[in-house]
């Protein structure tokens, strides 16, 4: 399997603060991934540097052949426009109906007509498992779930190869929170994704990854299967995943 996402040696320092000292992984085409630990162990900054929102201090990411520390700013378009983010609160704008909010990647970055674009918005919409009448709301009229699911058509409108997607589940009753697992699923299958996801629902992590890495003090301290982790020594992952190492 190709690889799309390689972290090398990457370390991260806020002020005197070590947040990542010398990250390694390496994520392969089609895979859900799922990179956990501890909370403020650094998990969303490494998808926010993944995705150029936040810079890195050494090492190396590369994603999708491209080398984020000495990217050039049309390079980082072109990269932008291959992957969609789901942030963990859905991060749509509120003065903007749920047809406006995911239209807007096409609006601004594409030349397609209005009528291509709401042919495109409505097949998203549809995908993520919302009602056509649900289009024409605004975020304050709707569910939690339902705005990650917007937020969702979003991240998929350009049609990325990758998604990236921040707590996905949190915040959702039980029920919402299995239908978001298994839209993941239908997703990832459906649309041939590579799938990068920090979480800290156990259930979701069972549900859906395929591998994990797993950052605690500052390292990784497991890349690899579920199945693997009961060999793996750290705290987090004796507490974290109890049930399954003993």
């Amino acid at each position: 399997m190709k690889k799309l996402i390689k972290v090398e040696n990457v370390s991260t320092v806020f002020g005197d603060k070590v947040v990542h000292d010398g990250l390694n992984l390496s994520i392969h085409e089609g895979e859900i991934y799922g990179l956990l630990g501890p909370s403020g162990c650094g998990k969303t900054t490494l998808l926010r540097e993944m995705v150029l929102l936040q810079k890195f201090d050494s090492g190396s990411i590369e994603i999708l052949g491209k080398k984020l520390e000495n990217i050039s700013q049309k390079d980082a378009q072109a990269l932008r426009h291959q992957w969609g983010v789901l942030f963990q609160f859905g991060a749509l704008f509120s003065s903007l109906t749920l047809r406006e909010n995911v239209a807007l990647p096409l609006v601004e970055y594409t030349q397609l007509s209005n009528k291509m674009i709401d042919e495109i918005v409505k097949f998203k919409i549809n995908l993520v498992g919302l009602k056509p009448e649900d289009a024409n709301l605004y975020p304050s009229e709707i569910s939690g779930g339902m705005r990650k699911k917007a937020g969702l058509a979003r991240a998929l409108v350009m049609d990325p190869k990758l998604l990236f997607l921040d707590e996905p589940t949190s915040g959702l009753d039980p029920i919402s929170a299995r239908e978001f697992d298994n839209l993941i699923l239908k997703l990832r299958s459906m649309l041939g994704l590579t799938i990068v996801m920090v979480s800290h629902d156990l259930q979701s992590i069972y549900n859906t990854l395929d591998k994990v890495a797993i950052i605690d003090n500052k390292k990784i301290v497991y890349e690899g299967t579920l199945e693997g982790i009961k060999n793996a020594k750290s705290d987090f992952i004796q507490n974290f995943f109890g049930d399954m190492n003993e």
